[in-house]
């Protein structure tokens, strides 16, 4: 579980593919500290296994799922990626709720800035416009952000100096794909009004009694 607030900007050392798996190193700098075989941290949006640490470098074992729905296949020697460590328990939750699964990959489309903020304008799939609401969270490459508004195929989000000095997005440009990863709690709530609306036909609405039925008191 992460918050989506970065804590440090890492860099790619190398990235091996083969057998439809990879294995990625990063320098992770003070993160290395205190990190353990077995942790896990956040680069760019995945939640990756650390497998080896050795001084300030990093490996991790990267599953063909993971290369497949997310940017991660095509990091490159010295890419900088945003790292999270995961969060413990009593630790101030900053963010939202991230697991570090991606869901699917978008396009930034725009990026403007002013003295007060940036915003980013992000082209992303019929199927994760369609679970994202505006004011929501989505997190995007690992960054947890507030989406400031949701048109056709796109949604936008309003990023603080501080964030974007902070984070890979300082080096984004339009073109570049990003990681998503949907609300966790918004992704529940889809899946149980499916559910819902598969066993009453009909109806398409939640009732107390399902909700209570499914943990929801």
């Amino acid at each position: 579980m992460f918050t989506g607030i970065i804590e440090y900007i890492g860099r790619v050392v190398a990235l091996t593919q083969s057998g439809g798996k990879g294995e990625l190193r990063v320098a992770i700098g003070p993160l290395a500290e205190g990190t353990r075989i077995g942790d896990s941290i956040n680069v760019n949006g995945a939640c990756l296994t650390v497998t080896r640490i050795s001084s300030e470098l990093a490996e991790f074992d990267v599953s063909g799922e993971t290369l497949r729905v997310s940017t991660t296949g095509a990091l490159r020697p010295g890419a900088e990626v945003n790292l999270e460590r995961a969060l413990r328990v009593g630790d101030r939750l900053g963010g939202h709720f991230v697991l570090g699964h991606v869901d699917s990959t978008g396009t930034i489309a725009a990026i403007t800035k002013s003295t007060a903020q940036v915003t980013l304008k992000v082209n992303a799939p019929p199927q994760v416009i369609a679970q994202i609401i505006p004011k929501g969270s989505i997190a995007v490459d690992g960054i947890s952000l507030t989406v400031a508004e949701l048109a056709g195929d796109a949604f936008s989000v309003a990023i603080i100096p501080h964030t974007f000095a902070n984070t890979t997005l300082r080096g984004k440009a339009a073109g570049d794909r990003v990681n998503l990863e949907l609300d966790m709690i918004g992704k529940y709530v889809a899946r149980l009004m499916g559910r819902a609306s598969a066993s009453t036909p009909g109806e398409g609405n939640l009732s107390e009694e399902f909700l209570a039925e499914h943990g929801f008191k």
